[in-house]
């Protein structure tokens, strides 16, 4: 498929730029979980022009709602989300600095034109291995909307987390881009 990369948190426009849809990465440092509710607070945060709980510049959000940690682990099974659900909270995310998103499914052209504008990826999550990405997670520490629990915003440390370049800087979109080749073929 594409090339393999180790990229470590938080992420550069160098970082990304480099990527390409279909390219494997595996991230280590520091990632953040979000969903639909948290995005919500999030830009209601920017649109009042108050700080966020945590620095989005260079920053990768994860789209989980993990579920509760086993003995000896950080976290519990840690699968992707739907990332759709996410797409009108992203953009003004993005403009802030967000890098990074990671999900499955794809996105809609909204977001993609806004990961072109500020450079940024997405990146869809290896599907059926929640359990597998769950030992990637070294570390996990809720940061804030401890009132929605397993949805509250969690801190992540992870080492060599797997994911694979859905979209890239210049739009291009594997999902689509499969279709089309199963198309021809």
């Amino acid at each position: 498929m594409g090339e393999t990369h180790r990229l470590k948190t938080p992420l550069t426009d160098e970082d990304v730029g480099k990527l390409k849809i279909g390219d494997k990465v595996y991230l280590s440092g520091t990632i953040y979980t979000a969903r639909d509710d948290e995005h919500k607070r999030l830009v209601e945060l920017i649109e009042k022009g108050e700080k966020l709980p945590f620095d989005i510049r260079g920053a990768v959000m994860y789209y989980v709602g993990p579920a509760p940690a086993k003995p000896g682990y950080a976290i519990g099974s840690a699968g992707p989300t739907t990332s759709y659900r996410m797409d009108p909270y992203a953009p003004s995310l993005l403009d802030i600095g967000l890098k990074a998103m990671i999900g499955k499914g794809g996105r809609s052209q909204e977001v993609i034109d806004s990961m072109v504008k500020n450079k940024a990826i997405y990146l869809a999550a290896v599907g059926g291995a929640a359990a597998l990405i769950a030992k990637t997670i070294k570390k996990a520490e809720i940061i804030a909307y401890e009132d929605l629990k397993s949805e509250a915003i969690r801190k992540l440390e992870v080492e060599d987390f797997p994911c694979i370049v859905a979209n890239d800087v210049l739009g291009n979109d594997l999902l689509k881009e499969g279709v089309e080749k199963y198309r021809e073929e």
